[in-house]
């Protein structure tokens, strides 16, 4: 399947937020890229709606037509249509092994997943979309475990907070997911209502 394999330090920079987590380049060079990035850009409404999607994109590595399917889905559920977008966005889960910190980035923990180091109440999966509920435990496999990806991460874990949606336990490798989050758990740094207002035109 076609996805973005760029740096990833240029997107943050075009939409003015870390989208890869711990970006030191990023932090660097903290406005656009290219020649006329400190430039002033004439910031219309649509722009700012479609900023605000492409970041979401972007931040949970979904695709185009992948991503409007959320949003769908978001929009016959009962509730608010962006939170509801964020909630099933974040219970992904490759999203999951990268909040309870065995991944240094979103991309890595998609990359453990596909490879099969991940399962899910004791089973395979190699599906990063994969939607968990309530209830699930998602665990490293043991063979998995000492394997660079994950050690690397583990040494850097107190430095990212787990949401109290999550629960982890370091010694088990396991993340269980409690209950769904709440949005005031998601720290993603996307104003969901302008997507829901760009896609409602």
């Amino acid at each position: 399947m076609a996805r973005y394999t760029g740096p990833m330090t240029k997107k943050s920079r075009r939409y003015g937020v870390d989208l890869k987590g711990n970006d030191k380049n990023f932090e660097k060079r903290p406005y656009p890229p290219g020649e006329h990035g400190r430039g002033r850009i004439k910031e219309s409404e649509y722009l700012l709606q479609l900023r605000e999607k492409q970041k979401a994109r972007y931040y949970y590595g979904v695709l185009e037509k992948q991503f409007r399917r959320y949003y769908e889905e978001a929009t016959r559920r009962d509730g608010l249509t962006g939170e509801n977008l964020l909630i099933l966005l974040e219970l992904r889960v490759d999203n999951v092994v990268y909040r309870g910190g065995f991944a240094r980035t979103r991309a890595e923990a998609r990359q453990m997943v596909s490879h099969r180091h991940v399962t899910v109440n004791g089973r395979s999966t190699n599906i990063p979309s994969y939607r968990v509920k309530p209830g699930d435990v998602v665990q490293i496999r043991e063979k998995s475990r000492q394997s660079q990806a994950v050690v690397g991460s583990l040494e850097v874990f107190g430095s990212r907070d787990v949401p109290g949606w999550l629960s982890t336990d370091v010694d088990q490798f396991s993340v269980t997911v409690v209950e769904a989050p709440l949005r005031s758990q998601i720290d993603a740094p996307v104003t969901e209502q302008m997507i829901v207002e760009l896609y409602s035109k």
